[in-house]
Order: C-alpha cells, then structure tokens, then sequence
C-alpha cells in the first residue's frame, strides 16, 4: 500500500478511535482491534504528529503509581477526521465502481 495512503487512513483511525472521548496509548490500540492492525511503534509517533499539528492534546496523570499520557481530540482534529472519513467514502465508492465490490 502507497505509504502516503496508508499514513492518512492510520490518522483517521487514530482520530476515529478519539472521537469516542481522551485514551491513552494501550486503549486506542484495543479499541481500532478488529479494525486495523496498529502497534506501540506506529502509534506513538501518529499521536506524537497529531500533536503537532494541533489535531490532539495531550495530559499526563498518574495511574496506579505510573505516569500515564491522556489523548484528547481537538475541533480542528475532528475537523480532520470528518475530512478524512470522507475521503476514505469517496475511494471506497471508487472502489465499488471499479471493481463491482469484489477483489
């Protein structure tokens, strides 16, 4: 899969999955199971980008004696996410056109 592609849907999901309410890295990763498959070394460098660029912020609190990072999805990232489910629609029904929904 191009890279660039498969960047921008691992943000939507990322951004999916805190659309929900704040997380923090082992949860999201439970939660996109079943969705896409994502580990500790995709995910923390997507959160720390998402960061950056406005789309999450982030706390950090204490959670049986270890400090614990909380993720929390902005308005302009869920302006990102809008955009992007919308973007993974259009490929989708593309997708359907081309290939009448089959491989």
């Amino acid at each position: 899969m191009d890279i660039q592609l498969k960047k921008g849907i691992l943000d939507v999901c990322v951004l999916y999955a805190l659309s929900k309410g704040e997380s923090y890295g082992y949860k999201i990763i439970n939660d996109l199971q079943g969705i896409i498959e994502i580990s500790e070394s995709t995910l923390y460098p997507i959160l720390k980008r998402l960061e950056q660029g406005g789309f999450v912020t982030t706390r950090t609190a204490e959670y049986s004696g270890r400090l614990r990072r909380y993720y929390k999805i902005t308005n302009l990232g869920l302006k990102k996410f809008v955009a992007g489910r919308n973007d993974l629609l259009e490929i989708n029904e593309i997708y359907k056109k081309i290939f009448g929904g089959r491989l």
